[in-house]
């Protein structure tokens, strides 16, 4: 299918451009998927909203709740590459991924109760998946909930929690039957995170920022309502509002142009033939980097996307990004030894940060190692290794 773009998406396109020149928080100063530094979140709380009223978020939602049923299924895709072209914030949080899951599991008291406050964000959401021990293997996380007359008593850790440290509320994830099977008996909750027993705790990464955050809960009280679909239905919740995200692939392939072009404008004059040659593979990957979401938006449209498709489109993304920006530090010679704050410092240190941050993006949903295993016994169908 050839993704040709119609007049109305062009006509769509270009509201979406004037909007964001009107309205944008301003430049987002740092590579990857990161949380503000806390005076910028109420701006970044008030755009969110204002995209919401404009129409150009939530558009796959239901139409009693701001959707709009009969709009083009690509125009959340435009939307997140004309934020990603003007450099500015996305949405932060898992407002997105919340809202999937309440769309198609929550109960109708459940959406008019979460989703009106995560359109006006009122409410910053964040995903509490991931554990010590569960990261990529997601099935094997620990976290206990247990039932309590009208209330289940959540006990356990989570960790790599982006913007927890700004989040109203929590997607959560945790064991509700300790002897069914690996898959089974875990439940999804709505948490607020102003519960008692609720410890946010976060992390200094190598970047020198705070992105991630762990999240200790102890004894704290759910109440039962706020389960998200059935009790020890949780990971089929997970898993479908896991695959209805896929603008970020498409925000994240603008990017990759974005760098391109400036690696372009470090290396200067093309006179060194290995270096021309490097940045010639590399934007012969970037290209095939667009091709593949390309195909990927085509199956979606046609309903026939492939197992293997986000996976493959992940590894061959992060990979890619690692290389450009590695590639970018070591074109500025000594000055690459500089960092963000230096006066000298060549782009306001985003090379710098952008290629320390490249590794978290071969490990956030989902290590890649992880990830080929997965192409391999699902898209090739070749057998699983022996235990």
């Amino acid at each position: 299918m050839r993704l040709t773009a119609t007049p109305e998406l062009d006509a769509f396109r270009k509201r979406v451009r004037e909007f964001i020149a009107e309205h944008a928080p301003g430049v987002k100063a740092h590579a990857g998927v990161r949380a503000p530094e806390p005076d910028l979140v109420p701006r970044i709380r008030a755009w969110t909203a204002k995209l919401y009223a404009a129409g150009l978020l939530g558009i796959d939602w239901p139409a009693e709740y701001g959707g709009r049923p009969d709009a083009h299924p690509l125009e959340p895709f435009i939307v997140a590459e004309e934020i990603a072209r003007a450099r500015t914030w996305p949405p932060i949080g898992a407002g997105t991924l919340a809202a999937a899951a309440l769309i198609e599991f929550g109960a109708e008291e459940q959406q008019a109760q979460f989703l009106p406050l995560i359109r006006t964000a009122e409410h910053v959401w964040c995903q509490l998946f991931s554990e010590p021990e569960a990261g990529s293997d997601l099935a094997a996380l620990r976290t206990k909930a247990r039932r309590d007359g009208d209330e289940f008593v959540v006990d356990g850790q989570k960790v790599w929690t982006t913007n927890g440290q700004h989040a109203d509320m929590g997607y959560l994830l945790a064991r509700t039957d300790p002897d069914a099977a690996k898959h089974r008996g875990i439940t999804a909750f709505a948490l607020d995170m102003r519960s008692a027993g609720v410890d946010i705790r976060p992390l200094r990464e190598i970047t020198g920022s705070t992105d991630f955050n762990e999240v200790f809960l102890t004894g704290v009280r759910i109440p039962a309502g706020n389960v998200i679909g059935e009790v020890n239905g949780g990971w089929r919740v997970a898993m479908s509002s896991l695959g209805r995200e896929r603008s970020g692939v498409a925000a994240r392939g603008v990017e990759l142009f974005a760098a391109l072009k400036d690696l372009l404008g470090l290396a200067g004059p093309l006179t060194d033939a290995a270096i021309r040659q490097q940045i010639g593979e590399l934007a012969t990957r970037v290209r095939v980097n667009a091709a593949m979401v390309g195909l990927a938006r085509s199956r979606m449209l046609r309903g026939s996307e492939q197992p293997a498709d986000a996976a493959m489109g992940k590894v061959f993304f992060s990979e890619l990004n690692h290389d450009l920006v590695e590639l970018g530090v070591r074109l500025q010679g000594v000055d690459g030894l500089l960092v963000e704050g230096d006066p000298e410092v060549i782009g306001g240190g985003w090379w710098q940060d952008a290629r320390l941050y490249s590794r978290a993006y071969t490990i956030a949903g989902g290590a890649n190692e992880i990830l080929r295993t997965q192409i391999a016994e699902r898209g090739l169908g070749l057998p699983r290794e022996p235990a």
